[in-house]
């Protein structure tokens, strides 16, 4: 499992965190903008997809020594 694509997993999962969280709270600060959160809640569920399907994750691992 290549560690690049494990920190790239993790910074797309935090990212997507981030994004969710602030959409949450722009729909509590203005209902008005549903466009804009419906955006920002499009790319943080890509950036989701993105960190589960990173390249090396969930490929065997092979621990004999």
């Amino acid at each position: 499992m290549d560690p690049v694509s494990i920190a790239t997993a993790f910074v797309r999962q935090q990212a997507s965190q981030f994004q969710t969280a602030a959409a949450a709270k722009m729909m509590k600060m203005n209902a008005d903008g549903a466009q804009a959160i419906a955006q920002l809640l499009d790319a943080a569920a890509q950036n989701a997809t993105k960190a589960m399907t990173a390249a090396g994750i969930g490929q065997n691992l092979d621990i004999t020594v």
